[in-house]
């Protein structure tokens, strides 16, 4: 393989002062092998994606490492200063479960204590949440999470917040990359003083737990429900046992082959509660123990999937759309019979998520606007409309939700404790999760997702992506699936087309590389490139009217075909 001279060039300045031996060591091995993996180590610089810095661990420019790190929170340091100037700026920090984490949590807070700014560390492993709820609770100015949330045990990552607690959004989040890109390694200011990094720990946690309790709003039946729960050797297990204790649930089984924090995952295949067999484990211990309830979550606890029983009375796992629509019907409800909802509230959810969320929310007559992939955005949509609209909740197919403001990220902590709400209220009405979820559809339409995911890793396989999501914005399909495709939403050129008659409109949302298709049947077929991973993914929603819950599994199979044709076309 023919390597690229600046990326060997860039290599190169990599085997010298002030990189440590270790470092010039691996990079003089990497040149001398050349190859795919001199190529990818440094072919770019690590960009901010939806999650922030996320990479493979090791040396190189593309790389996570003490060294990207620390440019990445000199850059971030300059830029608080130019925005906070006459303030002393405050920063708070976190990190997962992860190899590194925490070595590289505290190289982060040795640069800004370098910078002069003071520093809340938390003093071990905590999950996302408590880190947005950290930044507002200590009215920081930003905020940092070392994780790589669900990825493979290979990676590693870096999310920035701001001052709300959200992740970045613009123009800080290009703004912050540009003084990043200004930054040289000689500029990074390793060595900070001790007395600046103030450790934070129990006060902030019970602090987070008291505001999680306050989100219950029924306490009915939730003695006999019975729950599994594994944190897949995450940092959940630090608070979601006492958040679900708190909230009166006594019948919690935890998994203890996977209770111990372990950055290796040594149980699972990934530690992602999207993939069935991250919950295989939990799955087997609900069936023995006729559990109701499981309850999974990823490494840095802002993801959760659970696992609930079908109407043959097996546990089946839901997707996120399926949880999603449960979750918020059931705070809307709830909000509803307690006089909550008086015209001033709103829910949100991404437009990748399932359309049925917006029925219920006009039903409740609850605004629900709909944002790009990534929880920052839902963020800045309650920051937008703060002090005049309340948020009750939101969600996004990607296993994340949030209830209420305290936090504004995902938050896998207080999601599961009204996840498991839900189950105790319908099970104290006879009813299980799955029956109270048939019943929504019933009600507001059958809604049925799908997610393919394609993996491209490197440099090639971005170039390959890129190429097919242009094939799709110059060469549309006219027919998916038997289905005539009406209508093409283009989120990167920020315009809407209609196929028939070639009239356009413009998307009110800031320009990101999505495309979607809309059916004549009302099928939605969305690709978006991941933003955190080497994946391009292809989301599918069909729907369908569903009379009786009796009819539940034949529409679902007519659903589940429709979604196998659109599939076959696509590919």
């Amino acid at each position: 393989m023919e390597i690229d001279t600046s990326v060997v060039a860039k290599a190169k300045s990599w085997t010298n002062a002030p990189y440590d031996a270790n470092t010039r060591q691996e990079v003089e091995q990497m040149i001398a092998n050349g190859g795919e993996a001199l190529q990818d180590a440094f072919y770019k610089d690590l960009d901010f994606g939806t999650g922030g810095l996320r990479g493979i661990m090791g040396a190189g420019s593309n790389r996570i490492n003490r060294y990207t790190l620390g440019m990445a929170t000199q850059g971030l340091s300059n830029y608080l200063k130019q925005q906070f100037p006459a303030q002393q700026v405050k920063v708070a920090i976190a990190h997962d479960c992860r190899n590194n984490s925490k070595y590289f949590a505290r190289e982060v807070a040795r640069v800004f204590a370098a910078n002069e700014i003071e520093v809340y560390l938390y003093e071990d492993l905590r999950p996302t949440p408590a880190l947005s709820f950290a930044v507002r609770h200590l009215e920081c100015h930003s905020g940092i999470v070392i994780t790589a949330s669900h990825n493979p045990p290979e990676y590693n990552g870096y999310k920035v917040y701001w001052s709300d607690g959200g992740q970045l959004v613009p123009p800080h989040d290009k703004a912050v990359i540009e003084e990043v890109r200004k930054v040289s390694i000689g500029d990074v200011q390793f060595e900070g003083k001790a007395e600046r990094v103030h450790s934070i720990g129990l006060e902030l946690d019970n602090a987070y737990l008291e505001e999680v309790k306050k989100l219950s709003l029924n306490d009915t039946g939730k003695e006999n429900l019975r729950i599994v729960f594994t944190p897949i050797h995450g940092t959940s297990i630090t608070l979601l046992p006492q958040a679900l204790a708190n909230a009166g649930f006594t019948q919690v089984n935890i998994i203890e082959e996977q209770s111990t924090p372990d950055g290796n995952f040594p149980t699972v295949a990934s530690p992602n509660p999207e993939e069935a067999e991250a919950l295989s484990l939990a799955v087997e211990r609900a069936e023995e123990t006729d559990a109701d309830l499981v309850i999974g979550t990823d490494p840095d606890a802002d993801r959760v999937g659970i696992a609930v029983r079908n109407l043959e009375g097996r546990m089946e796992l839901l997707n996120g759309n399926q949880a999603a629509t449960a979750l918020l019907h059931y705070l809307l409800e709830q909000h509803q019979a307690k006089g909550r909802l008086t015209g001033n509230e709103f829910i949100a959810k991404t437009i990748v998520t399932t359309d049925l969320i917006d029925r219920i929310a006009a039903a409740f007559k609850v605004p629900c606007p709909n944002c790009l992939t990534g929880f920052k955005w839902i963020a800045e949509l309650i920051r937008e409309r703060e002090g005049h609209l309340t948020f009750i909740g939101g969600g996004e197919e990607s296993y994340g939700y949030m209830i209420g403001d305290f936090v504004r990220d995902k938050d896998a902590i207080a999601s599961s404790m009204m996840l498991a709400e839900v189950a105790a209220f319908a099970k104290a009405k006879g009813k299980s999760f799955m029956q109270y979820l048939i019943d929504i559809y019933v009600k507001y339409g059958f809604y049925k997702e799908a997610l393919v995911s394609i993996t491209r890793k490197g440099k090639s396989g971005a170039e390959e992506i890129s190429r097919m999501m242009e094939g799709y914005r110059k060469n549309p399909p006219t027919v998916l699936g038997g289905e005539k495709v009406i209508q093409l939403y283009d989120y990167k050129a920020r315009t809407s087309v209609n196929l028939a008659n070639g009239l356009e409109s413009e998307i009110a949302l800031p320009a990101s590389n999505v495309i979607q298709f809309i059916t004549d049947k009302g099928s939605k077929i969305t690709a978006r490139p991941s933003g955190t991973e080497p994946k391009i993914k292809f989301y599918f929603s069909v729907n369908a009217t569903l009379q009786d819950a009796g009819d539940f599994t034949r529409v679902s199979d007519a659903l589940e075909a429709r979604i196998e044709r659109l599939k076959a076309d696509l590919s």
